[in-house]
């Protein structure tokens, strides 16, 4: 093979060991995901916030970031249920550029993947422990899945990753709620194929191992808009497209139906700004159908605590080092203004 095998990393089951849940933090997630996945059930009437930075680049200002949300929290929790973004892994078009904080714990050094597993852990776990804060990753690597296992409420899984069989049939063996993506071309049938394969059991190859899967009843959809032909954006977020999505899932045997519209990516075509009136679009369109208020049960957004975006090495604290997110103050605002409409 014409790889360089530098070194075998460490199993999960040592590496969570080392750096292991409280009994405490292990209670507090335990509620959260009671109370998350009742959600997806219908049985709580509470509203899902995805939220956070597009990539996790540094700790500090990612935890900086977490406690601002909390005290948030704390002041809406009786309409919404706030799951931080912690995403360590950043899928690449064509593999070049910063990849997250699991390559690359310093965006500014080489990649080190045994530091990277020890920093994405050592972040997950402060956010439990210090902010009472399960979040949400990307499953980029299934394989890598099981280091974060214990610590993550919520799971998805990226446009580009949503077609490939090793991400669906893992998805069917995860406790955690995890949203297909529509892929980037569009099609919502393959989505709702990823549904169908991530909600059934399945005997396969992982990790060594060779495995069958219970299948994962809170696989939902995730709505990010999609690329036509002709490279433009074209997005899936309008109440037309929802009751689509409605009309998928009532044709087919999937058990609790539900959608997560991403507010970014192509259903804004990146113009961050645009996810404050696409959210509340959204909300609207829930508003005026109980149909799509019983579906869409939340929103993914892209928000950090500066405006915009930057490059590597311009060091501005809390600002996106990959696509431009709403700054904190909007953020804020936007929270308490979905609150108010829901």
């Amino acid at each position: 093979m014409q790889m360089n095998f530098h070194r075998k990393l460490p199993i999960p089951q040592d590496v969570k060991k080392e750096y292991a849940l409280t009994e405490r933090m292990e209670q507090v997630k335990a509620e959260r995901d009671k109370n998350i996945k009742a959600v997806f059930e219908g049985e709580l009437d509470k509203f899902l916030l995805v939220i956070g930075p597009c990539s996790a680049d540094h700790s500090e200002p990612v935890l900086e970031y977490i406690s601002r949300l909390r005290k948030v929290e704390d002041q809406v929790s009786d309409k919404i249920i706030i799951i931080p973004r912690i995403y360590t892994n950043k899928p690449r078009t064509t593999g070049q550029g910063y990849k997250g904080m699991l390559h690359q714990p310093d965006p500014e050094e080489k990649p080190d993947m045994y530091k990277g597993i020890v920093a994405i852990r050592d972040l997950h776990l402060s956010a439990l422990r210090d902010y009472d804060f399960s979040c949400a990753d990307e499953m980029l690597y299934p394989e890598n899945y099981r280091y974060l296992s214990d610590l993550l409420s919520y799971v998805a899984i990226g446009a580009r990753s949503v077609e490939n069989q090793q991400h669906r049939l893992t998805a069917s063996g995860l406790e955690a709620p995890v949203g297909m993506k529509n892929p980037t071309g569009g099609d919502l049938g393959v989505m709702m194929n990823s549904i169908v394969a991530a909600q059934g059991s399945h005997t396969f190859l992982y990790r060594g191992w060779e495995v069958t899967s219970e299948g994962n009843p809170y696989a939902h959809a995730i709505l990010r808009g999609y690329i036509d032909y002709a490279g433009r954006n074209v997005s899936n977020y309008h109440y037309e497209d929802l009751v689509r999505v409605k009309e998928l899932y009532d044709k087919s045997n999937l058990v609790n139906p539900s959608v997560i519209v991403d507010t970014n990516h192509n259903n804004s075509g990146k113009q961050y700004l645009e996810q404050i009136r696409i959210a509340k679009d959204i909300v609207h369109s829930r508003n005026q159908n109980d149909d799509i208020k019983k579906l869409v049960k939340g929103l993914m957004i892209e928000s950090y605590i500066e405006d915009g975006a930057q490059s590597v090495g311009e060091h501005v604290f809390g600002k996106s080092i990959t696509d431009p997110c709403l700054g904190w103050e909007k953020t804020e605002q936007l929270i308490f203004d979905i609150a108010d409409k829901l």
